[in-house]
């Protein structure tokens, strides 16, 4: 035991070194929910990062709550607990899956493999595991070797009426034959031509396929790689005057007609080709060594409609809506309620209401102007840009597990990864024009074009200093790579008696990040082109969880943990598209989390209570923006922020029957910040920097119910499956505007008191409601082990379109500012149109279904 235990650790260690030099009815019941809750996710959310807000799948099969909840309140964008997506870890055979940059794990990287993540292992935050140290918001653990899927094959068609209409899926597993080998495949294509909202379109194709051989003398290799190669394009939020004016819940401003045929402004290409090769030791009955390498490149496009000294081409744009001619909010307003300004008000009015057509993108008319100004000799004044994001991850992973008697079992392992982030910018579409040139035409009113200062990229510049001249497909404004490095250590023991479970949990590793700039950009010419300095992070944690059962059904849960986490790159740079600088006074995050669980079960009885309370400390924040007080798009870092997370989780399950069961679990949540925050912004037209206090305690997390709750019928007998589900979502809020709330803002719009305090306005709520959902399937067994089964399921059954699912403030301002020869700014004039009363928001689709019909043989 011991010589075997030796023989492991020194092949953890070797391979870490190698890494180094390369830089039956229940049972058809629960495969039926199984399906449904993948196709649910998927169908209705369409993996869309503009509007899923970091969806959280969450299962544990010892919680009624958890078990449920991943899935039944994916329509409204829940959040397990309100957390951001990477306090959820993902892993693949052991090999973590979360970004290297952002932190979080985007669906779309296993989006159509149903059967394939089939194959998972839940662990909720204080739940031992054999693959990590459970992060925060749990961790899941899918195995994609192919000796270990269901072998047969599969057949799979859906309709649905979501963001895709068409679903194909085939799978295959041959499962292990008397050699030792297994063979697993699966490909998936899902469309539409037009998708739950219109001006989208849906167009992916997933494949899988897996290789796995095994030898008697316990080891095991396995390779596989999966793609998902899709184009699609998104849904923008607008306003409600907008959704008011245009009849419609799912008015889209980003399409429009183009020689009458309709055209998304933002379309999406994403794929990331991924490879995973898994080494399986079997040291002995009780030990076990895993060790898996992963890499994949994935690309990453959006587009975008853009203008260059033009009006603004979006069809919801401020100025083209009444609300900005007629002053809707201030009754007292006695100039802008006048008969002219009524008179304004109503023809634009009349001008959304007379087509379809003028309430969209008028494309023919964008490039009626283009062709115009390359008659002149000008640059193109409308455009599609791409943002691409594309990275080359490659990870080696070695877990440990060994079961030292029968109450007790040490897990122990590594994680060693290298992430290039490829971040920059192309001209998509000139829309016919004729010429366009690499310069800042954003910093053109504040410099002359003979200034440093224009130049996106002074090493490309001309000698005319027009900048380069960019054709289509070329890179222009902006080319970087962010470079993360991440090296951690793990491991948990557990102890296991008749009465008690005890997990202890640890790691300890680091973190390091870089820039490298491939433009010099004219503002930043001695701090944008090559490598930044290199930012090093030391990270670690502890955790323990405690179940002890006190008879009778009767069981507790104490479990309590401390982390500290290096800040993400997606955060760690001022402003990476212009310069290589760091945010001041970047530090890790301090976490801690704390649950009390109680569990009562009996025959006819399953009920969950969770108690919990976490805390984040020194946490960083980001964005970007367009901030009229500097008239400047700006570039902002909040840091010193604290959050807090607590609230309560009830999970009731009664057997009424041995076929029919009523399910109740609900939320009362809080995730909001503790303390007003450090901000500093940056100009991108000045290049100066603004430090301020950002009046952002007690914002809350947004745009996920903070409060959920559902009633659930379930009845299963005879290979039928019936369930009716009655949810209901309270306290949504919005993304808040930090600009709002600066001091500096506040000061010049006269929010303060008598008593000097700064009045702080409320952040955006949207409204919440119920819904209800259904579904109805049968599984029928065939001959020679064949079935078929059919589930048709329907969201949102009663139609209720008002309740919102995210969104956010918008960050103009409700006034002008003029600025002194010091640089102080005072309000000069209020607009007519007020963007604090015009939050952006999103809404719930409105009935909807899916028809999902199986083949096994």
């Amino acid at each position: 035991m011991q010589k075997k235990l030796k023989l492991a650790v020194i092949a953890l260690c070797y391979s870490s070194l190698a890494f180094a030099q390369t830089d039956e009815n229940t049972e058809a019941q629960k495969a039926n929910n199984n399906e449904s809750a993948f196709t649910f996710t998927e169908a209705q959310l369409g993996e869309d990062d503009d509007m899923t807000q970091n969806v959280t799948i969450l299962n544990s099969n010892s919680n009624v709550y958890a078990s449920e909840v991943g899935y039944l309140f994916s329509p409204v964008r829940f959040r397990y607990r309100a957390f951001n997506q990477k306090y959820n870890d993902v892993y693949i055979n052991g090999a973590p899956m979360n970004d290297m940059e952002s932190g979080q794990f985007r669906y779309s990287l296993v989006g159509g493999l149903n059967q394939q993540t089939r194959n998972v292992d839940f662990a909720l935050p204080f739940e031992s595991n054999t693959f990590a140290m459970s992060n925060m918001g749990g961790s899941n653990n899918y195995n994609f070797r192919a000796g270990n899927m269901a072998a047969g094959q599969r057949i799979t068609l859906s309709a649905a009426n979501r963001n895709y209409t068409l679903r194909g899926m085939y799978t295959y597993a041959s499962g292990f034959n008397s050699k030792g080998w297994a063979i697993a495949a699966n490909i998936t294509y899902r469309w539409a031509d037009r998708g739950y909202v219109e001006g989208t379109f849906y167009n992916a194709l997933s494949y899988f396929f897996g290789v796995q051989k095994k030898w008697v003398n316990g080891h095991s290799i396995s390779l596989s790689t999966w793609g998902n190669p899709t184009e699609r394009s998104t849904q923008g939020a607008s306003t409600d005057e907008a959704y008011w004016l245009a009849n419609d819940y799912y008015y889209n401003p980003y399409w429009g007609y183009q020689n009458g045929k309709k055209r998304n402004s933002r379309v999406v290409n994403d794929f990331a080709p991924s490879a995973i090769f898994t080494w399986d030791w079997d040291l002995s009955d009780d030990m076990k060594l895993t060790t898996t390498a992963f890499g994949k490149y994935s690309m990453y496009k959006s587009t975008k409609l853009n203008y260059n000294n033009a009006e603004n081409p979006q069809p919801d744009y401020w100025k083209n809506l009444p609300s900005s001619y007629y002053d809707v909010w201030d009754t007292d307003d006695a100039y802008n309620r006048s008969a002219n300004s009524f008179a304004d008000w109503t023809n634009s009015y009349n001008f959304w209401q007379a087509s379809k057509a003028n309430r969209q993108i008028n494309w023919d008319k964008l490039y009626w102007a283009n062709e115009h100004a390359a008659m002149a000799g000008n640059d193109a004044l409308y455009y599609v840009h791409a943002k691409h994001n594309d990275n080359l991850t490659l990870t080696l992973s070695s877990t440990l597990v060994a079961r030292l008697n029968k109450k007790q079992q040490w897990n122990l392992g590594f994680n060693l990864g290298a992430n290039k982030g490829k971040h920059y910018q192309t001209m998509e579409d000139m829309l016919g024009a004729k010429s366009f040139h690499n310069i800042n035409s954003y910093a053109l009113g504040t410099y002359s074009q003979e200034n440093d200062f224009v130049q996106y990229d002074l090493n490309t510049m001309g000698p005319d200093r027009m900048g380069k001249l960019i054709y289509e497909g070329d890179k222009y404004g902006y080319d970087y790579d962010i470079n993360v490095h991440k090296g951690l250590l793990w491991t948990n023991y557990v102890f296991t008696t008749s009465r008690m479970h005890l997990m202890l949990a640890g790691k300890w590793g680091g973190t390091e990040m870089y820039r490298k700039g491939n433009m010099r950009n004219g503002m930043f010419a001695e701090n944008s082109y090559g490598k930044s300095g290199t930012a090093r992070f030391m990270e670690g944690g502890g955790k323990f969880g405690l179940t002890y059962t006190l008879g009778k059904g009767n069981t507790v849960l104490l479990g309590a943990g401390y982390e500290w986490r290096a800040p993400l790159a997606t955060t760690a740079f001022v402003s990476p598209e212009m310069n290589n600088d760091f945010v001041s006074n970047l530090k890790n995050e301090r976490i801690f989390s704390s649950e009390f669980g109680y569990q009562f079960e009996t025959s006819w009885l399953h009920a969950n209570l969770s108690a919990y309370y976490s805390l984040i400390d020194h946490a960083t924040e980001w964005q970007n923006f367009y901030f009229d007080d500097i008239n400047s798009f700006s570039y902002v870092s909040m840091t010193g922020i604290k959050k807090e997370y607590y609230g309560v989780e009830l999970g009731l399950n009664f057997k009424v029957s041995s076929s029919f069961n009523v399910k109740a679990i609900g939320t009362w949540g809080e995730g909001r910040y503790a303390n007003n925050a450090n901000v500093r912004y940056m100009s991108s037209t000045k290049r100066t920097y603004t430090d301020d206090i950002v009046m952002n305690k007690d914002m809350r997390e947004a745009s996920t119910p903070l409060t959920a709750g559902s009633i659930i019928l379930d009845y299963h007998s005879g290979g039928w499956f019936i369930d009716l589900k009655g949810n209901y979502y309270d306290r949504i809020y919005l993304s808040y505007s930090p600009s709002y709330r600066y001091q500096g803002t506040l000061t010049t719009m006269g929010s303060v008191d008598n008593e000097g305090n700064f009045i702080v306005p409320e952040q955006t709520k949207g409204k919440g409601g119920f819904m209800l959902d259904g579904s109805i399937g049968r599984s029928l067994r065939l001959k020679r082990g064949k079935s078929v089964s059919i589930n048709f399921m329907v969201t949102n059954i009663l139609n209720n379109q008002k309740i919102v699912t995210g969104g956010y403030e918008q960050s103009r301002s409700d006034y002008t500012v003029k600025t002194d020869a010091e640089g102080n700014t005072t309000l000069n004039n209020t607009r007519v149109y007020k963007f604090t009363q015009n939050p952006k928001k999103y809404y719930i689709f409105g009935i909807n279904g899916m028809l999902n019909i199986a083949y096994k043989f």
